[in-house]
């Protein structure tokens, strides 16, 4: 899917239900995900998208001019330092060193990548706007996002399911460029995480857990430190399907993992792509 900041929809969540409740068991660790945790959640992932449209669009205001330079080289080389300076003060664009994304690239009108904000540079010479429609579109004139797979550029690497923002860059009024950056699943999962447990540091402090992972269809994205138990017991994609088919926007239930008691809560974010839903993990004090 790809849309604009003024077509961004969430499921509210007034439509979410407490399902396969177990007693007092997991129930106070529901509660607050359902009533706290999945509210910051929709907030975070709707700022997000926001920032990155502003983000790619103030960023191919910026570097417009530089899709003009002539020699290769000399472009490539003031781009990719433009592109640095961009995410660090005190010429930042704000919503682009906030967002958690991984790269920033600078794509010409053959749909190319000049450089991205990287020395090392593995994004230069690939097709991009092969790879995602998104960036075609800004090319043709339109700004917008979408979930894409990044192919990976090391030999053997896994392709990266990422939320591409693409913005045209203008320069009397015909497009010379588009800037584009990435947001992966995993990193979202990652600020997700962060922010919920410095919201919660209080109830961190006296040993409760709280994890965030993004599942996509029948996979699972979540960053370096996950606990490895959490993984194998987060709801598959069957489990998720037949909750959230009984409950569309959303559902919480419980498990026990070596004698604690966790709650969990599974909340579709149609505004992403269909099929992403965010899997939320609170833990009983041990």
């Amino acid at each position: 899917m790809s849309t604009s900041m003024k077509h961004l929809r969430l499921v509210p969540l007034v439509m979410l239900v407490l399902a396969g409740c177990n007693g007092e068991n997991g129930l106070r660790e529901r509660r607050e995900i359902h009533d706290a945790d999945m509210a910051a959640v929709q907030t975070i992932v709707r700022s997000d998208l926001d920032r990155g449209i502003r983000g790619v669009t103030t960023a191919a205001e910026r570097m417009r001019r530089g899709f003009l330079v002539e020699d290769t080289e000399r472009r490539e080389r003031e781009m990719r330092s433009v592109m640095q300076r961009l995410q660090e003060p005190p010429r930042s664009i704000t919503d682009l060193m906030v967002l958690p994304i991984t790269f920033l690239a600078a794509v010409g009108t053959d749909g190319i990548v000049i450089a991205r904000d990287a020395d090392e540079d593995l994004m230069r010479g690939f097709d991009l706007a092969e790879a995602n429609p998104v960036v075609q579109r800004a090319l043709d004139g339109a700004t917008g996002y979408e979930l894409s797979e990044i192919p990976s550029r090391e030999e053997g690497g896994q392709p990266s399911v990422t939320i591409v923002f693409a913005a045209p860059a203008r320069h009397e009024g015909r497009v010379v460029g588009a800037m584009v950056a990435g947001l992966p699943l995993w990193r979202l999962a990652q600020q997700l995480t962060r922010q919920l447990q410095l919201d919660n540091a209080d109830q961190i402090s006296r040993g409760e857990l709280i994890w965030v992972l993004v599942a996509y269809n029948e996979e699972n994205h979540y960053h370096a430190g996950f606990p490895p138990d959490l993984r194998t017991l987060s709801p598959d994609l069957e489990r998720r399907t037949r909750g959230l088919a009984d409950s569309p926007g959303g559902f919480t239930g419980e498990f026990q993992q070596f004698s604690r008691w966790y709650g969990f809560g599974v909340l579709p974010v149609p505004a992403i792509a269909d099929g992403v839903q965010i899997v939320l993990f609170r833990s009983d004090p041990p």
